[in-house]
């Protein structure tokens, strides 16, 4: 998480975003004892998922490259889980509702806890769609499907976010 040396998988530039896409993903499919292929896929989705939403919001912005990939962790351990694009859907929609948001201010030990807390919205929101509950268009930034939310946090994260990437990055100069 401190930038150090070690070969990981990257995504989006970015290896604690790999790491995100990956490892939950990797470990639901060994509880369900999944095929490889089915991993492979699940592997796929995540990593597609995060770079479609990080796609229009840019490599270097304030918002929180850690809810992207653990949106997209999500929506592959909801194509392990369940299997159908409406679970999919819905839990990047309820992962992207409840922890976007977070700002990005380094990779360092503190991205750990952000990861960790993307990961368990991403949970949160798959139970929630089993369960019968989503957010929907009109709460909050919750737009009326899932292309029009990823929109909506793209303009946050790349316009929205620029004034506070500027803060960020004056305390961070001050500090040192």
């Amino acid at each position: 998480m401190n930038g150090c040396e070690l070969p990981v998988v990257i995504n989006s530039g970015s290896g604690n975003q790999g790491i995100t896409c990956s490892i939950p993903v990797i470990e639901y499919a060994k509880e369900l004892k999944a095929s490889k292929e089915k991993l492979y896929r699940a592997l796929a989705l995540s990593n597609l998922t995060s770079i479609h939403q990080k796609h229009g919001i840019g490599t270097l912005s304030a918002y929180c490259g850690a809810v992207s990939a653990g949106a997209g962790a999500g929506a592959g351990i909801a194509y392990l889980t369940d299997g159908s694009f409406e679970a999919v859907e819905h839990t990047v929609v309820n992962t992207l509702a409840i922890v976007s948001g977070i700002v990005c201010d380094g990779a360092k030990a503190s991205c750990a806890a952000k990861i960790a807390s993307s990961v368990d919205a991403a949970i949160m929101g798959l139970s929630m769609y089993k369960d019968g509950q989503a957010f929907h268009g009109g709460d909050g930034i919750v737009m009326n499907n899932i292309e029009e939310t990823i929109k909506g946090i793209s303009k946050i994260g790349k316009d929205g976010m620029r004034e506070t990437n500027n803060e960020i990055i004056k305390l961070m100069v001050e500090n040192h």
